[in-house]
């Protein structure tokens, strides 16, 4: 018996990276997991995996997963999916916003469509996720809400400064906000019985996304970190009784080393 036997998941970003570990690790503790990405098949070396592969890959593990296409800027993409788990499972009962982008630029130099895209996927998409998987939170009688983020969404303080960042500033925009509205949101759920928790990775893991600017586009190097300690995590969370464990804003290594997984 596993300890999330009988949950049904949705990951998203799953295709790879992060999200591939975390799905992984919640099948591997019992959960029925959606691999929800876009990528169906390969069409950059540097980015390999897709929503089968993933999906094949727990299955041959010997846990359960469910390939699905869905793409986080489109509402409709959301709903569809989310329809398509609870046709096949029931209600979704643990949801894990993982899918997101960097845009590159400063403010002198960003363009007006990466603006659009990182805000669509990076929040909007979460936030549209949560307003399909709650109501099924609530029908299940539990759930579990995680959003990853970022070092990148830690506040750096006021100057002057010593070091400056470079880059990264409109995905740490982002993901703050996402952080200021779990917490919110955990207030809000807390008596339904659904917890909303932030995890995010102490430090930079080299996974395909990660790597992707930096990596040669015709000799890619593949090799790539894997998340486990995003994996270990994001169950240790689930296993929370979700009224006693929520609105927290975790980081990997920390949270495993802190609990011993």
């Amino acid at each position: 018996m596993g300890s999330l036997d009988g949950r049904v998941a949705i990951v998203t970003g799953a295709s790879r990276g992060i999200g591939e570990y975390v799905a992984q690790h919640l099948a591997r503790a019992g959960a029925k997991v959606a691999i929800a990405a876009r990528t169906e098949e390969v069409t950059d070396k540097r980015l390999p995996g897709t929503i089968h592969s993933v999906t094949e890959g727990i299955q041959r593990d010997g846990s359960q997963a469910l390939a699905v296409r869905m793409d986080v800027r489109d509402p409709e993409s959301i709903d569809a999916g989310v329809a398509k788990v609870v046709a096949e499972w029931g209600p979704v009962d643990i949801l894990v916003n993982n899918a997101a982008i960097l845009v590159p630029g400063s403010i002198e130099s960003v363009q007006p469509r990466h603006l659009d895209l990182i805000w669509q996927i990076d929040l909007r998409g979460p936030l549209l996720l949560l307003r399909g998987c709650v109501p099924q939170m609530k029908k299940a009688g539990i759930g579990h809400i995680i959003n990853v983020s970022s070092n990148a969404g830690v506040f750096p303080g006021p100057g002057p400064y010593t070091e400056k960042r470079a880059g990264g500033s409109f995905y740490g925009m982002v993901k703050a906000g996402l952080e200021r509205y779990s917490q919110s949101l955990a207030m809000e759920l807390q008596d339904d019985n659904i917890s909303v928790n932030v995890l995010s990775p102490r430090g930079r893991i080299k996974t395909p996304g990660n790597l992707w600017a930096e990596n040669d586009p015709e000799n890619p190097s593949l090799d790539f970190e894997p998340a486990n300690e995003m994996g270990k995590g994001s169950v240790w969370i689930c296993e929370q009784p979700p009224q006693q464990f929520t609105g927290n804003i975790l980081f990997d290594e920390d949270l495993c080393r802190e609990r011993g997984l």
